[in-house]
């Protein structure tokens, strides 16, 4: 196991291990006043939401190394059609910084991974499956 993936490990079962006391303390203590904060709502993350986050992060990652491999898309977490997005925006942010300026690929990226992310999913998502 990596580095990583032991620490993703560890913090799972510290979260699930915990879980159940902070529930069952959860009904003991007063009762909030009608001063307390209600609490936040949990909100899920969209799945465009979630290809843009990781399509930013391997972007800016390769894009900052100024690495011109790309490496496999499978150990990055993302899809065949995410990959294909991820290869698109760093071409034309390269050609970006190459005309620009640094500033401009990131700002590029961040755009454009928006875009095509909620391209991607405006109907659902890929039919073909998640690796798709």
């Amino acid at each position: 196991m990596t580095h990583r993936t032991r620490l993703c490990a560890l913090a799972l079962t510290v979260l699930l291990t915990l879980t159940p006391t902070t529930a069952a303390c959860a009904g003991s203590g007063p009762a909030p006043g009608p001063t307390a904060a209600p609490a936040p709502s949990a909100r899920a993350t969209s799945p465009a939401e979630l290809c843009t986050a990781i399509i930013t992060k391997w972007a800016r990652q390769l894009y900052e190394a100024h690495d011109s491999t790309y490496g496999d898309y499978q150990s990055m977490g993302l899809s065949n059609g995410q990959y294909t997005i991820l290869r698109d925006i760093l071409d034309v942010a390269r050609a970006e910084r190459g005309a620009g300026s640094e500033a401009a690929g990131r700002e590029l990226i961040d755009r454009q991974a928006r875009e095509r992310c909620a391209e991607r999913h405006q109907d659902g998502g890929p039919s073909g499956g998640p690796w798709v």
